[in-house]
C-alpha cells in the first residue's frame, strides 16, 4: 500500500467519514490512523469484531465511553514527581466509574457478541481506589474530611477567621473610630482585612497601609490588634496546605500503584471507542461484512461507492474466475473510472477492517499491493505532460508489481497518438499479466477489445449505455467488450444513414448498412419526428416548482453534506432562510437545508438524556460551565455562540 493509492481512492475520506463517529479525541486519531493490512487472519478478526460491534449498536447505541476524555494527558502526568492535582483525580474517579459501566454494559452481550464483550475483562475495577478518590476529594479540592489533621486545621482557621471578622466589626462600629474613617465598611488586600481611614488621621491608627485610593484620600490599614489574628491564620493556612499535599501525594501514590491496570483499561476503552465508531459507520451506509479469500476472486454484489451516498448506482462485478484481467470499454461519462475507485476503495476498506456497502455473498480478495494509475497526474513542477506523468508512474507499479497485486489503470495509453498509445498499452497488459497481477483497465481502444477476447486470463466488460435516452446507465456488463456508440447516438441525433456508413468503412475497413434504403415513409416520419424531438427535449419548459418545504434536523442527527457527501452532525437550526449550523470535522459551519440529507437520527445514536456538549464544546469550555453551575468564579467567561 502507498500513499498514492489512499489519495486517488479517496481512502483518508472514508477515514474521517468512520472517525466522525468516535466520542474520544483518543478514538479519532486511531480511527483516522487505520492502515490496511495484508494478513488474512488478522483482516478476518477485524471483520467478525465489527459484525459483533454493529449487532451490539443494534441492541443499545449508548456506550459509555465518555469517561476517557481526558485520560491520556492524565497518564502523562503519572511518576513526574508531583502529586496529581484535585481535578485529575476527580477526572479519574470518572474514568473509573465508567469502566464500571462498560463491565455492567457489557455483561448481558456475551451470547451474541462474545468476542466483543470477553474485551472488557482486561479491564480490572478498582473500587477502592475509586471510593478513596470519592471519600478524599469533593468539589474540586481536598474534602475536609480526607485527614484528621486537615480536619483540625480547618476547624481553627475557621475559628480564627470567626474572631478577626468580629474584631474588625468591633473597630468599625466604634464611636472612638467612627471620625476617623471614610465609611463603616470592612474590605480585603491581599486575604488580609483592612478599614477604610482617611488620609488626614492616619497617624491615629496603629498598623501597616496595604493600599491607598486612586484620589489618595483614603488609606486600607490592617490595624496592629488584628495583625496577631492575621499573622496567626497565615500559619494555619500553611499548615493546611501541607495537609492538603500529604492528602494529594498519598491519593499519587494509590494511583502509580495501580498505573499498568489504569493504562490497560484506557487502551480498552479507546478500542471500543474505536469500534463502536466503525459499527455506527457501518450502519449508517448499510455497510455488511465480506468474505474473504487470497485466491485473487473478486465478487462484489450490488456495491456501492461509499463517497457517492443515494446517488451510487449498485455495481456488480466478478474476476478471478477463472480470468484475472478485466479491460472495460464504454463511452466518458459511462461510469468506468468509478468503477475502478469503488472496486479499490472497498478492497482497502475490507483490508482495513471496514465492513462494505455491499449486498449479501460479496466476496473481497486480500492483496499485498493494490496500485493505481487514474486521473491526469500532469506535474507542473516537474514539467512533466500528463502522458509523461502518467508513464512515470507506470514504471513504477511494473517495478512494484507482483502475483498478490490488484492493479487499477483508468484509460491506459491515452494522450498521445493512438496507434502508438494502443500498442503501448496492449505490451503493459500482456506484462502485468504476466506477472500475475490480477488487473482491471479501462480503454477506449477498441482493438483492445479484441486483444482482451484473444488472450487467456482476459475478459471483456462494458459499460451499459441506453440508445434510446442516450444516457449511460452505470451498469457493468462482464463479458461483452462495450459496441462503439459514436456512430449510433450520431445517427439518432440526425446524420444521414450514408455519412454513418462511410465512416464505418473508413474506421473498421468494411461496408455496413445502417438503414434500409427500402424503409416505408411512415417509419421515416417517425425517425424524423424522433429526431426533432431529441433536438428540442432540453428546451422543453420546466413546470414551476412548488415551494420547498424546509425539513426537520435535530441537535445530534449524523447527515451527509453534497456536494463532497461530506459526513456532519447537525448543532442548530434552521433559520429563517433553511440553513442549519452543522459541525464538520470539529468546526460549526452553515449550511443550506437543501445540501443536507438525513443519514442516522440523533435519537438512534445517543440516549435522550445525552449530554451533547461533549461532541460541540472543548473540554476547557465545559469545566468552566461546570463550575460556574456552582459558583461565581472570578476571571471566567463564557462565550454563547449564536
Amino acid at each position: 500500500m502507498n500513499n498514492h493509492t489512499f489519495k486517488v481512492l479517496e481512502f483518508e475520506k472514508i477515514k474521517e467519514s468512520a472517525a466522525s463517529y468516535a466520542l474520544t479525541k483518543a478514538g479519532r486519531e486511531k480511527v483516522l490512523g487505520l492502515i490496511p493490512s495484508t494478513n488474512l487472519k488478522q483482516i478476518e478478526s477485524w471483520q467478525e469484531e465489527l459484525t459483533e460491534a454493529v449487532e451490539i449498536t443494534k441492541k443499545s447505541t449508548s456506550v459509555p465511553v465518555h469517561g476517557l476524555e481526558g485520560m491520556e494527558l492524565f497518564l502523562r502526568n503519572l511518576n513526574k514527581g508531583e502529586a496529581l492535582r484535585p481535578e485529575q483525580l476527580s477526572k479519574l474517579a470518572d474514568f473509573l466509574d465508567c469502566c464500571g459501566k462498560m463491565h455492567r454494559f457489557m455483561k448481558d452481550k456475551e451470547w451474541f457478541a462474545p468476542r466483543v464483550s470477553s474485551y472488557v475483562y482486561s479491564i480490572e475495577q478498582l473500587p477502592d481506589l475509586e471510593r478513596e478518590i470519592i471519600r478524599c476529594i469533593r468539589n474540586g479540592g481536598v474534602d475536609d474530611y480526607a485527614s484528621k489533621e486537615l480536619l483540625k486545621v480547618r476547624k481553627q482557621i475557621s475559628i480564627q477567621e470567626d474572631r478577626l471578622k468580629e474584631k474588625v466589626m468591633q473597630m468599625v462600629r466604634s464611636g472612638k473610630y467612627k471620625a476617623y474613617l471614610q465609611e463603616q465598611v470592612v474590605s480585603q488586600r491581599d486575604g488580609r482585612y483592612v478599614i477604610p481611614v482617611k488620609k488626614e488621621y492616619r497617624h491615629k491608627f496603629k498598623g501597616s497601609v496595604l493600599d491607598n485610593s486612586a484620589s489618595g484620600s483614603t488609606l486600607f490599614i490592617e490595624p496592629e490588634e488584628i495583625a496577631a489574628y492575621s499573622e496567626q491564620i497565615s500559619w494555619l493556612r500553611a499548615e493546611e496546605e501541607a495537609e492538603v499535599d500529604k492528602v494529594l501525594f498519598y491519593l499519587s501514590g494509590l494511583v502509580e500503584e495501580k498505573e499498568r491496570e489504569i493504562r490497560l483499561a484506557v487502551e480498552t476503552m479507546v478500542h471500543y471507542d474505536v469500534l463502536f465508531a466503525k459499527a455506527k459507520y457501518s450502519r449508517g451506509m448499510d455497510g455488511r461484512k465480506p468474505v474473504l479469500n487470497e485466491s485473487h476472486y473478486i465478487h462484489l454484489v450490488e456495491a456501492r461507492h461509499p463517497l457517492l451516498g443515494s446517488q451510487a448506482v449498485p455495481l456488480t462485478v466478478e474476476l478471478g474466475n477463472p480470468e484475472n484481467a478485466l479491460v472495460i470499454t464504454g463511452p466518458n461519462t459511462g461510469g468506468k473510472t468509478v468503477t475502478l475507485k469503488t472496486v479499490g476503495l472497498l478492497t482497502l476498506m475490507a483490508q482495513a477492517g471496514l465492513h462494505l456497502p455491499v449486498a449479501e455473498g460479496s466476496c473481497v480478495s486480500v492483496f499485498q499491493n493494490i496500485l493505481v494509475d487514474i486521473g491526469d497526474g500532469q506535474s507542473i513542477t516537474e514539467n512533466l505532460s500528463s502522458f509523461s506523468s502518467r508513464i512515470v508512474n507506470i514504471i513504477g507499479i511494473l517495478k512494484e508489481t507482483n502475483d498478490r497485486s490488484l492493479v487499477l489503470l483508468d484509460e491506459l495509453g491515452s494522450g498521445t497518438d493512438p496507434g502508438e498509445g494502443m500498442g503501448l498499452a496492449t505490451a503493459i497488459l500482456e506484462q502485468l499479466s504476466a506477472k500475475g497481477a490480477t488487473l482491471m483497465a479501462t480503454t477506449h481502444y477498441s482493438e483492445m477489445k479484441e486483444f482482451a477476447h484473444q488472450h487467456d486470463g482476459f475478459v471483456n466488460g462494458s459499460m451499459e449505455f441506453n440508445l434510446e435516452t442516450l444516457r449511460p446507465t452505470y451498469k457493468l456488463i462482464i463479458g461483452k467488450g462495450g459496441e462503439s456508440q459514436a456512430f449510433a447516438i450520431a445517427l439518432k441525433l440526425g446524420i444521414h444513414p450514408r455519412l454513418i456508413e462511410r465512416a464505418h468503412e473508413i474506421t473498421y475497413k468494411q461496408a455496413k448498412t445502417y438503414l434500409d434504403e427500402d424503409i416505408d415513409s411512415a417509419a421515416k416520419r417517425e425517425r424524423e419526428k424522433q429526431i426533432i424531438v431529441n433536438k428540442h427535449q432540453q428546451r422543453a419548459k420546466k413546470p414551476a416548482q412548488p415551494k420547498v418545504k424546509v425539513p426537520v434536523f435535530h441537535q445530534g442527527d449524523n447527515v451527509v453534506l453534497s456536494p463532497g457527501n461530506v459526513f456532519g452532525i447537525v448543532y442548530k437550526g434552521p433559520d429563517e432562510q433553511g440553513n442549519y449550523i452543522v459541525q464538520v470535522k470539529g468546526k460549526k459551519e452553515v449550511y443550506n437545508h437543501k445540501r443536507i440529507t438525513l443519514n442516522i437520527a440523533a435519537k438512534e445514536l445517543y440516549p435522550d438524556d445525552y449530554d451533547f456538549d461533549i461532541i460541540f464544546e472543548s473540554v476547557e469550555k465545559r469545566k468552566n460551565k461546570k463550575l460556574l453551575s456552582r459558583k461565581h468564579v472570578e476571571g471566567i467567561v463564557i462565550d454563547h455562540e449564536d
